[in-house]
């Protein structure tokens, strides 16, 4: 047995983490593990603030309709693609109602659209709108299916698929040549105001761009610009860390998810469909959704998380920060365990989108938050993992790591069953 795991077993047998990572939203945390896990407020909001979340649960929930909906949009409801605030389906219908994926797109080459960031496509902007209230949309996308098998060392075999998209304009012809696109699922939207309270420093502290100490990990921070400031700013937010702060994720996601024009993004005379109270409660309500409690570790988990820092998984999904001010006070100075350090890391040519985002690269991915992951099918079943939701499970999402991951995946291919099971048996109880 491996030194220091026997104690770590016979605390097993409280059903306690015994090191207190099962708060992993601090004293935001919420003890609920159902399929309504992820949608309670902070536990520690007082009655005025909860009143503000509830306000801002409205817009969020709410099914958008014409004037306001459109024309072009991807769905007519937040929740429509971020079920139970969890991550959406992996999936484009040609309903008339939305897809829960989408496409970003941009040029290869030109004049960025703000300093540093990517080129919009003439006549579609960044984001590809594949519904419509009025006549065709933009595009008409399909997705397939690539299917194929990795073997572990032992010769147990694992099926692997990655998605493959074909995008054509809405009179029939191919998307124009020199376009990257970059398909997306939802991500979750809880715990998301204590990644935005996590300080600048603590992420610059956590680069290491040219690898540094050796350990072939160098992940770095995206550097975005903020037209709010007119400045360069570190993003935290999408899953390329493309946005930098709740506010601006949340106009965006109004504005290109569902066509709602917004303080941040007003039609050309200055009006708005959705209202500033609307935008500010909205983004109070994500800012506020609380992160479960992980799951009481059987020995397996145990064992699991040993193996989690021997494996260097936590080489970029770190476990454990400290959140600093913030606006809202219930979340700073927050001891948090989100199993991310919110850096750009090149994850490897089989995850690559061939398509840049400020400082990313096709190949760098911002490390996602694994707080919760446990519970992801359980809010939202047939919900995939990774940036696309290709990966249909835990083992299959570790097998597509590449890149800085290379070391990491390997030593999860390589590793007999009952260590592959326990780092899963981990993983399933955050």
């Amino acid at each position: 047995m491996r030194p220091g795991l026997l104690a770590l077993v016979v605390c097993a047998a409280c059903g306690d983490n015994a090191d207190g990572e099962d708060r992993q939203g601090g004293a935001t945390t919420v003890d609920d593990r159902s399929r309504d896990a992820f949608t309670h407020p902070a536990a520690n909001l007082d009655p005025e603030q909860l009143e503000v979340h509830r306000f801002g649960r409205s817009p969020f929930n709410f099914v958008w309709a014409p004037p306001q909906l459109g024309r072009l949009f991807n769905h007519n409801a937040c929740l429509a693609c971020h079920a139970g605030n969890g991550r959406g389906l992996s999936e484009i219908d040609r309903g008339p109602f939305g897809s829960q994926a989408l496409v970003r797109i941009s040029l290869t080459s030109g004049t960025p659209d703000v300093p540093g960031g990517n080129v919009s496509a003439p006549g579609f902007g960044q984001q590809l709108q594949d519904h419509s209230t009025v006549g065709l949309p933009e595009v008409f996308i399909e997705l397939a299916w690539r299917e194929t098998v990795i073997y572990f060392a032992d010769g147990e075999s694992q099926p692997m698929r990655d998605p493959f998209v074909t995008v054509m304009q809405a009179n029939g012809t191919p998307m124009p040549s020199g376009i990257a696109l970059s398909y997306r699922q939802a991500a979750a939207v809880f715990g998301l105001g204590l990644l935005e309270a996590i300080p600048d420093d603590t992420l610059r502290a956590l680069e290491d761009p040219d690898d540094a100490d050796g350990d072939g990990i160098s992940g770095r921070v995206n550097l975005v610009w903020d037209p709010q400031l007119g400045t360069d700013r570190i993003g935290r937010f999408g899953h390329k860390a493309n946005a930098v702060d709740l506010l601006q994720q949340t106009a965006g996601a109004f504005v290109n998810d569902i066509g709602l024009s917004n303080l941040l993004h007003p039609e050309d005379d200055g009006m708005r469909d959705l209202s500033d109270e609307q935008l500010a409660h909205t983004t109070f309500f994500v800012s506020t959704l609380a992160v479960p409690a992980a799951a009481p570790r059987s020995a397996p988990a145990l064992l699991g998380r040993v193996l989690f820092d021997d494996f260097s998984c936590s080489g970029c999904h770190t476990p454990t920060l400290v959140t600093g001010e913030h606006a809202i006070p219930q979340l700073a100075n927050q001891t948090i365990h989100p199993y991310t350090d919110l850096l750009l890391h090149d994850v490897g040519d089989l995850l690559t989108d061939g398509r840049t985002d400020f400082a990313a690269t096709g190949v760098e991915w911002r490390t996602p938050p694994l707080w919760g992951i446990g519970l992801v099918q359980v809010v939202q079943p047939g919900s995939g993992f990774l940036h696309d939701g290709r990966a249909r499970t835990l083992a299959e999402a570790i097998l597509w790591h590449g890149g800085e991951a290379s070391a990491a995946r390997e030593a999860f291919r390589t590793a007999p069953r009952s260590d592959r099971e326990a780092l899963i048996a981990f993983l399933e109880t955050l």
